[in-house]
Order: C-alpha cells, then sequence, then structure tokens
C-alpha cells in the first residue's frame, strides 16, 4: 500500500513537469515560427527588390552606363502597377516551396506564408527634381574615371573669355557697318581743280575676302560639305516637350538634387564620354552631333553644326581682333595697305574707315583658320600670340582660306564644347541630354515607347504576408541604385 502512494505522487509529479515543459515547448515552438516568420519576410522583401533592380533596361545600361527600371517593361503604358506585379510574382516564387525536390514528401512548410498584399508607396524617376536626377546618376557614373585638373583650366577658359568679352560683340556687324560707310565714297564726285570734277572709284582690299564669305560658313570651315550629317529628329513627343507641357510623370519621392561646380563639371564629362560630337559620332546616334544639340537645340545635325561654328567664328573673331589691336607690326601693315590706297584715290579722310574693315577682314580669315583647323582635329590658343598667328596679311585678302592645321597648341574642338555647355543653361542642358537619351533608345528594337519618365531609379515597397498559423507580417523597405 506505501508503495502505490509513493508511485501515484511520482506519476502526478511527472505530469506537472511534463505539462510544465510542454507549455515551455509550444511558447518556444510558436515564438520560432513568429520570429522565423519575421525574418524570411524580411529575407524574402530583400530578395525581391533586388531581383526588380536586377531587370534595368538593358539598352540604358549599354549605352550611357545608366541604371533605371522601366516601368512599362517594353509595352507603350508606364504605371507603377507593371513593377508590383513583378515584384509579386518574385516574392511568391520565394515564399513557395514547390519547386523543392520532393517537398511534398521530405519537408513540411513550418511557416506557411502567403502573400497578401504589394504596393509601391514611394518612387522616384529619372526625370525628377527638372532632370537632376538623371544628372546625378550621370555623375555617378563618370566621377571615378574623370580628375579634377582640367576643371581648374576650363575655369580659367572661362575668365578669358570674361575678361576679353569674346562673346559680346559683334564685330560682322560692325564690318558691315564699315563696309557701307566705305562704299558711300565710290562714285563720288569730287572737284579736283576749279569746274573739274573727277568720280572716285574705291575698291575695298576686303571685297575679295567678303565674296568668300557669301559660299556659307560650313563650306568654308569643312572639307567636304557634303560629308555633313544630315540626320533630323521630331522632338514633339521626346522628355523636353512632355517637361514643357506638363504631361510627365512625377515621383512622390521627396528627394533634393543639389548640383555644384564640381558635378556640374562631372555631368559635362559624362557627356562628352558618352555622346557625340563633329568628329566623334557614333552612328547608332539619333544625331551625329548629339553634343551640338545639347548647346544650340536646334531638331538637325546641320542647323546645330552651324549654330557652334558661328559661335566658334564670333570667338575666334574677337580675339584675333584683340591680338590685331595689340600687335604694332601689323597695325603698319594694316596702315601702309590702308594708306597706299587712299593715296591713290587722295581721300586721306577714308584712312581710318579702311583701317579698321582692314583689320576685322584679317581677323575674319584667321578666324577661318581656327575653326576649321578645330574641326579637323587641331588646337587653336584663346588668345593668340606670334607664334599661333597663321595668315599673313596678302593671303587673308586674298581669300586664300583653304590651309588647315591637325596640330598646335592649345584647346581642341572638344574644349571649346566645354566652354560653350559651361555656358548653356544647367536645366536646359539636362532637358536636352534627356531628349538625346530619349531619341537614341527608341532607335533600338522594342523601344519605341521609352520614355524616362517611366524610368525608376529609387522605390520603397510595402509588403504584406500572412501566415496560415495566424501572425500577420507588415514591412516597408527602399532600394535603388544610387
Amino acid at each position: 500500500m506505501k508503495n502505490k502512494k509513493s508511485n501515484a505522487y511520482l506519476t502526478v509529479c511527472v505530469t506537472l513537469c511534463l505539462a510544465v515543459i510542454l507549455s515551455l515547448f509550444l511558447v518556444l515552438l510558436s515564438g520560432a515560427r513568429q520570429n522565423g516568420g519575421r525574418m524570411e519576410v524580411e529575407c524574402v522583401t530583400d530578395i525581391g527588390l533586388q531581383s526588380i533592380l536586377a531587370e534595368y533596361h538593358r539598352e540604358l545600361m549599354k549605352q550611357y552606363n545608366l541604371f533605371a527600371i522601366d516601368n512599362s517593361y517594353g509595352t507603350a503604358l508606364c504605371s507603377k502597377t507593371n513593377t508590383e506585379a513583378h515584384l509579386r510574382k518574385y516574392l511568391r516564387k520565394n515564399l513557395d516551396y514547390g519547386d523543392v525536390f520532393l517537398s511534398g514528401y521530405l519537408y513540411r512548410d513550418f511557416l506557411s506564408l502567403s502573400l497578401e498584399e504589394v504596393e509601391l508607396t514611394k518612387v522616384s524617376l529619372m526625370s525628377d527634381c527638372e532632370g537632376g536626377i538623371f544628372r546625378r546618376c550621370a555623375v555617378d557614373a563618370i566621377k571615378a574615371d574623370v580628375g579634377l585638373e582640367l576643371l581648374e583650366e576650363l575655369q580659367d577658359w572661362m575668365q578669358t573669355m570674361e575678361v576679353n568679352g569674346l562673346e559680346d560683340g559683334d564685330n560682322e556687324a560692325e564690318k558691315q557697318r564699315l563696309d557701307a560707310e566705305i562704299a558711300e565714297y565710290d562714285g563720288m564726285e569730287i572737284e579736283i581743280e576749279e569746274d573739274e570734277w573727277e568720280t572716285l572709284e574705291v575698291n575695298n582690299p576686303t571685297d575679295t575676302l567678303e565674296a568668300q564669305k557669301r559660299l556659307g560658313i560650313l563650306k568654308l570651315v569643312t572639307e567636304d560639305e557634303s560629308t555633313i550629317s544630315s540626320n533630323v529628329i521630331h522632338m514633339e513627343n521626346l522628355i523636353l516637350n512632355r517637361m514643357e507641357q506638363g504631361q510627365i510623370n512625377r515621383g512622390n519621392l521627396e528627394m533634393e538634387v543639389e548640383t555644384d561646380i564640381i558635378e556640374r563639371f562631372l555631368f559635362q564629362e559624362y557627356l562628352l564620354k558618352y555622346m557625340g560630337h563633329y568628329g566623334t559620332e557614333y552612328e547608332e546616334d539619333a544625331l551625329r552631333y548629339q553634343i551640338e544639340y545639347l548647346i544650340a537645340g536646334k531638331g538637325n545635325d546641320v542647323d546645330n553644326l552651324k549654330n557652334i561654328v558661328n559661335r566658334l567664328c564670333v570667338i575666334r573673331e574677337a580675339a584675333n581682333a584683340i591680338y590685331l589691336w595689340s600687335n604694332s607690326a601689323k597695325r603698319a601693315e594694316i596702315a601702309a595697305i590702308a594708306g597706299a590706297v587712299c593715296t591713290l584715290i587722295t581721300l586721306p579722310q577714308l584712312t581710318s574707315l579702311l583701317e579698321a574693315a582692314i583689320l576685322l577682314a584679317w581677323a575674319y580669315a584667321e578666324s577661318i583658320y581656327d575653326v576649321k583647323s578645330l574641326l579637323a582635329g587641331g588646337r587653336i590658343p584663346l588668345v593668340k600670340d606670334d607664334s599661333s598667328w597663321h595668315y599673313s596679311l596678302s593671303s587673308a585678302l586674298g581669300g586664300k582660306l583653304q590651309e588647315t592645321s591637325r596640330e598646335g597648341n592649345g584647346l581642341s574642338y572638344a574644349d571649346y564644347l566645354r566652354i560653350f555647355m559651361m555656358m548653356t543653361d544647367l536645366d536646359t542642358l539636362t532637358a536636352r541630354a534627356m531628349n538625346m537619351v530619349e531619341a537614341d533608345i527608341r532607335n533600338t528594337p522594342g523601344n519605341s515607347g521609352f520614355r524616362l519618365d517611366g524610368c525608376y531609379e529609387t522605390v520603397e515597397a510595402r509588403i504584406r504576408i500572412g501566415s496560415a498559423h495566424g501572425h500577420q507580417y507588415e514591412i516597408t523597405r527602399m532600394a535603388g541604385y544610387h
């Protein structure tokens, strides 16, 4: 009887201990399931977001080294629901154990998680901040490849331009005014003796050069005008026009993009690396002279190149005129020719007008040589000296403008483009660059509807996942390329 009581006490004690241990085990099991579910939700979310980031637009990366999700996925519809559908597919795939080998026999889904809701709550587009996101991505793509030594040179060139006012004047208009005044003396009757009159015949020494000008600037500065690209783009459906019409998609991720002088310089170097210009054209581009388009903004290569060439001529003519005014030997040559003409027609009051006209004509002839050399791959300093001056006065007035040089010291054509880009409004430069990107990508197969305002650079997703065991998890994650 005594042994039976002891056994009963032992049975009760074991039962109570097992109840406590079993309760503890179930609590630990529930906690493991809940925390394991939370960890899997985080892992699956990160994998899903990285998976949609891996679907970056291949052609955009190939041509411009930019990473972005095209939310149209090659279709005509730009919508975040497309990206949500792709994210949903990846999340469900990673939550599913159906593809595990013999999963129905060897394994059991301990967590039993299922996707309930996916929503992209915030996005930033490449076009956001007036193209600031696009600009920042471009800077990130180039910053490791460019040193800042060139920036110091560029700032010096800009200062030289400003100090000398190389784009402020209009020497061509001044030359036309002088020629008009000189022409007024032609045919004038003067009294040489009492009741004896003579009709003046004034031969302007610059007439031969003026006749060359009428051939057209591109004919004067290119080896063969027929080789100039005739490509045209239609800008009605490109992003710049959509921005002006207020018809672009906008993200809702609050971001501020500030561009300092270093970042602006790096952005310009990015453009020079990935876009073509005269002498460095890319056959697949919508326009061959893309950098010229960024500066001039015309819809065809001919007008863009002509705009740049005219600006180069203005700068070079102004710089060359400054050099001639400061060079006493060359001023003496000009004075000798002007004096000879005026002596021949006995009209000394015409001397100062002829001197000014001859000087500007000489400066123009030298500027044609400069621009032609730049387009041929040569270098021309901003302000010349005796060693870098090319044309003699007789060659200039004779209209012999065919010579060119591929050598020399100074600035290259690309350097002058750097100056022009720095003088262009940054937002305008950025919008035109985005135009070029859209136009180029649309030229590739399957991308006829490509839009930069449909490209995500950063996304934030809210995801809700439920468990068959009664748990629910909600997680918000942000991912992007920056």
